[in-house]
């Protein structure tokens, strides 16, 4: 970690009574920063606005898009957001240092209009972080309770039924020094990444599975994605779209081609055919699948590409954006997968629900393609690549907590593990230099 980092936190576990520390008990941290879009209200006090409404059931991508961004139309990530964690993290330092929030029984039962043992714990629990009003610190569970738990929901990327289900439970009783560590690991992310913020940029942020289309510093559009599983994350990078390819076609990593389409072949022979796929060689000349070693123990001399169609696993649209990683946005031809909380299934690249919305948002600026031309173009069923008339930014980035501009502090799972890690191996860093300063051979590194 470095060392304004560890300032940052010491100064936080320091303070006893700090504005920050106010702030952040009535769901604040900060002063309130103004939205450049007068459409989008902000809430300076979480703890005194409306709910969020549970989503009705989606059952469309269209549907699904347009629940996602009536959430809200903060980005996870602009400009401020590196500041904003910073103010999150002294904001909880100072309320780990009062003792943090209590810990809900695993047993506890609650319903609504229904006196329990339990409730007060629950409303104080809510009220220290900022998801209720303190002047409801006592009373059943009724539907102020019920929106104060909504609030959280939502804050944590779960359903916001109103309900305190085992994974709201789970979420409430992780410790306030936990929220912190998420707060350090996603700050130190952010400030090893070099983006360039453009007046219109893309960000999949992968924890939360979700992307998100900001135009003029305000979200614009959201979509659902499936990101890699845990043994395949998806990475973090920065790129630039360049194109939109419609009915493209698949070629299939050679990992992938090695461990999995080897396997198929292995059990069944006519497997590429069913799936439409032929095997090319170095110059692309189809060559005979059977005379291919399906074996899988050497990296495959060959390759495989599936031909575009509804058959194909990038469905109707690709978005280009060349990277090292070689990953992409895509659509899928398992739609269904987009109604699942879990949306960690994919080798790496990055699906996206209503992908054909993401495209027309892209291509905005070259009126020939609008919304109803790139599906018109698609219903040929002919492969075309649309080269981008500006290219447009794009950052997959690996937050498990932020604080968005209206002072709302989010957090998701740490689905890959990676805080942690990161946070060992700065702590690892740390000690070195504090060492190398009592070693006179590295002093001047410590300096």
């Amino acid at each position: 970690m470095s060392k304004r980092h560890v300032v940052i936190i010491a100064m936080g576990l320091l303070a006893s009574a700090s504005a920050l520390a106010q702030a952040e008990t009535t769901g604040q941290s900060g002063p309130k920063a103004n939205s450049s879009s007068g459409t989008v209200p902000a809430t300076a006090n979480p703890a005194h606005a409306a709910a969020p409404k549970a989503a009705a059931a989606a059952s469309t991508a269209e549907s699904r898009s347009a629940a996602a961004l009536a959430l809200t139309h903060e980005p996870t990530y602009d400009e401020g957001t590196a500041q904003r964690i910073k103010d999150a993290a002294l904001s909880y330092s100072d309320l780990a240092v009062r003792g943090g929030w209590p810990t809900i029984p695993a047993d506890a039962k609650f319903a609504l209009g229904v006196q329990g043992p339990n409730d007060d714990l629950l409303r104080k629990r809510l009220i220290l972080s900022g998801d209720l009003a303190s002047d409801k610190a006592s009373g059943a569970y009724d539907q102020d309770l019920a929106d104060g738990v909504k609030r959280f929901q939502a804050r944590h990327g779960l359903a916001p039924t109103g309900l305190m289900t085992p994974r709201t439970l789970a979420a409430m009783n992780v410790p306030v020094q936990k929220r912190i560590r998420q707060l350090e690991a996603s700050l130190e992310r952010l400030e090893n990444t070099n983006f360039s913020f453009g007046q219109r940029y893309v960000v999949v942020n992968i924890p939360a599975a979700y992307a998100e289309a900001v135009e003029n510093d305000v979200v614009v559009r959201r979509y659902r994605v499936i990101v890699g599983k845990t043994e395949k994350p998806s990475p973090t990078l920065t790129a630039q779209i360049t194109g939109v390819v419609l009915n493209p076609t698949w070629t299939v990593p050679s990992s992938i081609a090695k461990t999995e389409i080897s396997a198929h072949m292995r059990k069944d022979p006519t497997y590429l055919s069913r799936m439409h796929m032929e095997v090319l060689d170095a110059h692309d000349n189809p060559i005979d699948p059977h005379s291919v070693d399906w074996s899988g123990t050497r990296t495959p001399n060959f390759t495989v590409r599936q031909q575009n169609g509804s058959f194909n696993a990038l469905g109707a649209v690709k978005i280009d954006m060349p990277n090292s990683y070689s990953v992409y946005m895509h659509d899928t031809n398992q739609r269904n997968l987009f109604s699942d909380d879990y949306r960690f299934d994919s080798h790496g690249c990055s699906r996206v629900d209503n992908v054909r919305d993401l495209a027309a948002w892209l291509l905005k600026d070259q009126p020939k393609w609008t919304r109803a031309a790139i599906d018109a173009e698609i219903a040929t069923g002919q492969h075309q690549d649309v080269a981008m008339a500006r290219k447009v930014p794009v950052a997959w980035i690996y937050l498990t907590a932020w604080m968005t501009k209206d002072q709302t502090i989010q957090f998701r799972n740490d689905v890959y593990n990676q805080d942690e890690q990161l946070l060992e191996a700065t702590a690892e860093e740390a000690a070195f230099f504090s060492n190398a300063g009592n070693h006179p051979l590295t002093a001047h590194m410590a300096q």
